[in-house]
């Protein structure tokens, strides 16, 4: 038996995360709102509809991640692909200004990226 059959992308998921990696996530969705530079297709290949619906969805996002609440299989997903990018591209993202407008320096975000990137597989992971 395959271990995620019957796994669904809408399944909601409950991650204890760490201070920091709550604080990682937190700044990877309101950055975009700063110095990031998001565009439609870049939204859509994040896996929302478009900006306006990242927008709107990373406000419930961010919410959801400060009571400590459960997020749906593909919103770990795109919690952590939209992390990524806003802290690694200069060209959409803060990149190297993320220490400037963060607060949290490169190697320690780099660290809990990594362990987030491990820590989440299960939580994100639907196989087709």
């Amino acid at each position: 038996m395959n271990e995620y059959e019957g796994w669904a992308d809408s399944d909601l998921v409950h991650v204890e995360l760490t201070n920091s990696e709550r604080r990682v996530l937190l700044q990877g969705l309101f950055q975009w709102g700063g110095p990031a530079s998001l565009k439609d297709p870049l939204a859509i290949a994040m896996g929302f509809a478009s900006k306006a619906d990242f927008f709107a969805v990373a406000k419930e996002l961010q919410a959801r991640l400060e009571q400590e609440a459960p997020l749906r299989r593909i919103d770990w997903k795109r919690v952590l692909l939209a992390t990524e990018i806003v802290f690694m591209s200069d060209v959409v993202g803060a990149g190297y200004e993320w220490e400037t407008v963060t607060g949290l320096g490169d190697d320690e975000t780099l660290r809990t990226l990594r362990s987030l990137q491990v820590r989440l597989l299960k939580a994100y992971a639907v196989p087709r």
